[in-house]
């Protein structure tokens, strides 16, 4: 198949995949909500359309929420690209945030240097704690999934540990930080909405992720490695060191996403269990199919979609967790490979027959 209708065929099999997601969806809808029409409204118009006008402020919500999905899912992609199913997303952009916030309350700075130091040491927290399922795969062949995945929930309660024991403020009702310094925290690109500075950042670190992957001999090297590992080390490739730096590489990049998340979302650190940002991470990188630059669409459509199930949980009663159940049938019917391998067969096959049709014409003609 050329190029040209392999990126045809993908595209078809994604958007299927997600209409697929969609349908469900309506399903559930029709079954669990009393006024189906008006949960359809809230699901696909009301997000960006509202009596009759753009909602504004509802789509700078969507910018919003898509500058952690952004992180967490180039993170995804630069690990996939090394064939690392590592899940450790969570644990790092929990610890990253957790971190940096307390740079934020416990180390003053000046304007400026405050926030851009949080950010960098919740950067470091999340490579740092990605090292470990790196290690384990590398020297002792441990499963990155499983290893990454039980990694997360010790990162949780480390971290729920230290905010319940030691920087927890008893003044308030809920567990929560003190707050942290002004100075730290990072501002709003338009005042009462969610749409953070942050979110420049996310297209600017999409950009950088993007060349590293497709302009340097590093991101090479990472893609080499995971379209065939044993030929990238009979070739001479230092496979172990590239696959723990992929690795620690999304740890950096999901910590920094957390990072950002809190200290423009949040006057204080207040997350009770993983925030999920790891997980969305995941269906944001599938659906990009592991390119960089298709990472803020696909996460765009997951807050949108994000939004709408919030809305119809406002005004329709239907449970916000229906972004979860399309979430789950979208990374369902795009990790099956068998997804409409037949209809890839097929064209496989049309587009070979074309191909000899080509050469006997030639060949008549004179050409060959």
């Amino acid at each position: 198949m050329s190029d040209k209708r392999n990126i045809m065929f993908e595209i078809a099999r994604g958007l299927i995949a997600i209409t697929i997601a969609i349908a469900v969806a309506f399903l559930l809808i029709f079954a669990s909500s009393d006024d189906p029409a008006s949960a359809l409204q809230c699901l696909l118009i009301r997000p960006v359309w509202t009596s009759g006008a753009l909602n504004t402020k509802s789509i700078l919500t969507i910018l919003g929420r898509t500058t952690p999905m952004i992180f967490t899912g180039l993170a995804v992609c630069v690990m996939f690209s090394a064939n690392q199913f590592n899940l450790g997303g969570e644990g790092a952009v929990m610890a990253g945030g957790f971190v940096a916030a307390l740079v934020g309350i416990y180390v003053p700075m000046s304007a400026g240097l405050h926030v851009v130091a949080s950010v960098l040491i919740g950067t470091i927290t999340g490579g740092l704690i990605m090292i470990i399922p790196a290690v384990l795969k590398v020297k002792l062949k441990a499963s990155e999934m499983v290893s990454s995945l039980m990694l997360n929930y010790v990162v949780m309660y480390i971290v729920l540990h230290f905010l319940n024991m030691n920087f927890a403020d008893r003044s308030k009702g809920a567990t929560q930080t003190f707050p942290m310094e002004s100075t730290s925290l990072i501002g709003k690109m338009v005042t009462g909405t969610e749409l953070t500075w942050g979110f420049p950042v996310a297209i600017i670190a999409t950009i950088l992720v993007a060349i590293f992957m497709y302009r340097t001999r590093w991101g090479y090297t990472i893609r080499m490695i995971g379209i065939n590992e044993s030929f990238s080390k009979y070739s001479g490739m230092k496979v172990g060191a590239v696959l723990v730096i992929s690795q620690v590489i999304g740890g950096a990049l999901s910590g920094m996403g957390g990072a950002i998340e809190v200290l423009g979302r949040y006057e204080t650190f207040r997350w009770q269990g993983l925030p999920g940002y790891g997980w969305t991470g995941l269906t944001v990188a599938i659906l990009a199919k592991n390119n960089p630059i298709l990472v803020p669409f696909a996460a765009l459509f997951i807050a949108y979609l994000d939004r709408g199930c919030e809305l119809m949980s406002i005004y329709a009663g239907v449970p916000a967790e229906m972004i979860d159940i399309i979430q789950a049938v979208i990374f369902l019917f795009f990790a099956a490979e068998q997804f409409m391998a037949k209809t890839k067969h097929k064209m496989v096959v049309k587009g070979a027959k074309e191909e000899m049709k080509q050469i006997e014409l030639a060949k008549e003609g004179g050409d060959l």
